[in-house]
């Protein structure tokens, strides 16, 4: 019996930026597998982003491969997260991590924190093709 299962969406792809960055950072790593992504409530905005590394992999974890950097997603964000791009920039003032997020509707002013929704059935259509 054959099964027409449709490809899972990819939750998060990475731009080189971010993804050489990661790679930089987990070459000096010992034991760790992967970059943990997820979010809590927290925040003047409601919600704020976590970043952690992994030393395992979870059962009910989402495991993203992107441009040579594996990334694992908690199971509870990945409504959040469904499209997000993650990015690395840098200037003369600061460097950091950011997320382009499509079900992010506001941030607060200090950009610490963020308002998501969980992302609406088309919006996985969109990231499915």
């Amino acid at each position: 019996m054959t099964t027409n299962a449709r490809p899972r969406p990819k939750v998060m792809t990475l731009t080189d930026a971010a993804a050489a960055q990661i790679s930089q950072i987990m070459a000096r790593k010992h034991d760790v597998v992967a970059l943990k992504l997820g979010v809590k409530k927290g925040g003047c905005a409601g919600m704020e982003y976590t970043m952690n590394w992994a030393d395992e992999i979870g059962q009910f974890d989402d495991v993203v491969e992107d441009k040579g950097v594996k990334l694992v997603i908690d199971p509870m964000a990945i409504m959040y997260l469904l499209g997000t791009e993650m990015d690395y920039q840098a200037d003369k003032l600061s460097s950091g991590f950011v997320f382009n997020n499509p079900n992010q509707e506001s941030a607060c002013g200090c950009g610490e924190s963020v308002n998501l929704v969980p992302a609406k059935p088309d919006r996985l259509a969109e990231v499915e093709s």
